[in-house]
């Protein structure tokens, strides 16, 4: 006899809609500050689309936790014991060869752009830098962690907010060529969203996404707008004014 599923009082469910159960995104964290790892800790129970594996308090048993646990992707402070310095930026740089798989969200208390450009200076796939007042929104980070896990990438609006505003405020700024719909979209890119993203949030076409961003890149001589893994680090650098290049492509832009 063929099994049929039944429901309460042998009713016939085999027509409800099915969904996939929701996949958690694991996480390993590394915070040094007591206060700070318990926080974010309390934040991520808050959701239900995240399993925290481990909290490690320094970079030497974050590595071990990583070696083990293999989770999707490494929340970490920029800086971590032994050292107190960039172990954050470094880890996430190290990852790239030994665990290509594992995605790395940054989180700082610095708002200086530098630190981001750094992180994407191998690629931006999988990778994420968020300010700690993000930890405030659970959802926002959650959100941030299930973006990295799945290959993209996450920058703090706040961080390009202020690349943006610093460049308003100069009257020879090389962001006077562009629209203010072009300003809007290379603001969006820097912060990692996709060309669906940026176009549901501005309500228009993907297509008409494409051809505004191709304007910009044009415009600003930022290279290829296709490649999704050098975009992201190639407007941040366009907006902090920094003297490096990206995979063959020189910038040099004040």
């Amino acid at each position: 006899m063929a099994w049929r599923h039944q429901g309460w009082a042998g009713a016939d469910i085999d027509s409800c809609v099915r969904y996939r159960p929701r996949v958690a995104v694991r996480v390993v964290l590394g915070e040094d500050s007591y206060l700070a790892r318990e926080g974010i800790v309390r934040a991520l129970d808050a959701v239900g689309d995240v399993d925290l594996l481990a909290a490690c308090e320094d970079a030497t048993t974050l590595r071990a936790a990583i070696d083990e646990l293999e989770p999707d992707v490494v929340l970490t402070d920029i800086r971590m014991p032994p050292a107190g310095t960039d172990e954050g930026i470094r880890l996430a740089a190290e990852l790239r060869t030994s665990h290509p798989d594992i995605g790395v969200l940054v989180i700082s208390q610095h708002s200086d752009p530098i630190y981001a450009t750094t992180l994407f200076e191998k690629g931006t796939s999988g990778r994420g830098y968020l300010l700690k007042e993000s930890v405030r929104n659970p959802a926002h980070l959650a959100q941030a962690l299930g973006e990295v896990a799945a290959g993209g990438s996450v920058v703090d609006p706040r961080i390009v907010d202020r690349l943006l505003k610093t460049h308003e405020l100069r009257q020879d700024s090389p962001l006077e060529v562009l629209t203010p719909r072009e300003r809007e979209i290379l603001a969006m890119i820097a912060e990692g969203r996709s060309n669906k993203a940026i176009a549901d949030a501005l309500v228009v076409t993907k297509r008409a996404v494409e051809g505004h961003i191709n304007a910009i890149f044009a415009k600003l001589d930022l290279g290829d707008p296709e490649d999704v893994s050098l975009r992201v680090r190639a407007a941040l650098v366009y907006l902090t004014g920094q003297a490096t290049e990206v995979q063959g492509h020189s910038f040099r832009l004040f």
